[in-house]
């Protein structure tokens, strides 16, 4: 965990912004028996982080005993420095607004859900999920999916090629961005346990990306960051293309305008801004005074 928020630190110096978040995990880092002392790790590793470093914490399922605990430790102490709380294997509307009450309950009542979807119900539910007012992204869980179909899907769906052709895997993957495009919530892919193929890592990237419509992706290692972020980073011509349009609308008070030859209004501008937002966030380089509009 330190190394990573070492990590954070040194590539939001590089790219003059926060490119990736730090989640602590409390789920499948803390050992059995030593939960309440992890949580307090957790805690104090967030209370430590350097402003503006975006550090957030996976606490246990809801259902689990120490739940309550690492809420109360967790968001308690440390909320005000917390970007989110990640909250594991959310079946229901139900387990969400028992995640709320318990951050509520805790003083951290404006404190962001993330919530990871692992099973076919959870997917089946995705929509009513991703609609609630708290929620701020779904996650999927490859593996907990994967495992919650008691052996009916094979252990090659959780590699990187078998994810993107299983039609189970697939059509859940589908499903759950869809969900999060519905209601104005982020998409995160899951990650790929298969870390030292970079090249491959970053044409899973691409395809979680630019054919499933994901904006974010977790990583399990920090070799996986670099690809992961220049991945869903827009070309260098498609950042100048959406710099040009966005510029020549603005000029022309967003009434329609043609570059190359092409026609744009309003409909395509939505779009274009956020190429320059994407650009933005993943420490893109952009004229200054495009800059600017993120100061505004």
């Amino acid at each position: 965990m330190k190394k990573s928020l070492q990590l954070q630190a040194e590539l939001s110096a590089e790219f003059g912004t926060c490119v990736f978040d730090v989640t602590l995990d409390c789920e499948d880092g803390a050992p059995v028996g030593g939960e309440a002392e992890h949580a307090a790790l957790v805690t104090e590793l967030a209370l430590g982080a350097p402003a503006g470093a975006r550090v957030a914490a996976r606490v246990h399922p809801v259902d689990h005993p120490h739940f309550d605990a690492d809420v109360a430790q967790i968001a308690g102490q440390a909320g005000q420095r917390l970007c989110h709380l990640m909250v594991p294997k959310v079946e229901s509307v139900a387990d969400v607004g028992r995640a709320v009450a318990a951050l509520d309950a805790a003083g951290a009542t404006m404190l962001p859900l993330h919530v990871l979807i692992e099973s076919p119900a959870a997917v089946h539910r995705a929509f009513d999920i991703a609609a609630h007012p708290r929620v701020a992204s779904l996650s999927f869980g490859l593996m907990d999916f994967v495992s919650a179909h008691g052996g009916a899907i094979p252990a090659s769906a959780m590699t990187l090629a078998g994810q993107f052709s299983h039609p189970h895997v697939l059509r859940a993957k589908i499903e759950m961005a869809a969900a999060c495009h519905a209601h104005g919530k982020v998409p995160s892919h899951n990650v790929v346990t298969e870390f030292k193929d970079l090249p491959a890592l970053q044409n899973a990237v691409r395809q979680a990306a630019s054919t499933l419509g994901y904006t974010r992706m977790w990583s399990i290692h920090p070799d996986q960051i670099r690809p992961i972020v220049t991945a869903f980073s827009p070309a260098e011509a498609e950042i100048d293309t959406a710099v040009a349009i966005i510029e020549a609308a603005a000029a022309a008070d967003w009434a329609p305008v043609q570059h190359e030859g092409r026609l744009h209004d309003r409909a395509s501008y939505r779009y274009y801004w956020q190429v320059i937002e994407r650009a933005h966030h993943t420490g893109r380089a952009l004229p200054e005074m495009v800059r600017g509009w993120f100061l505004a």
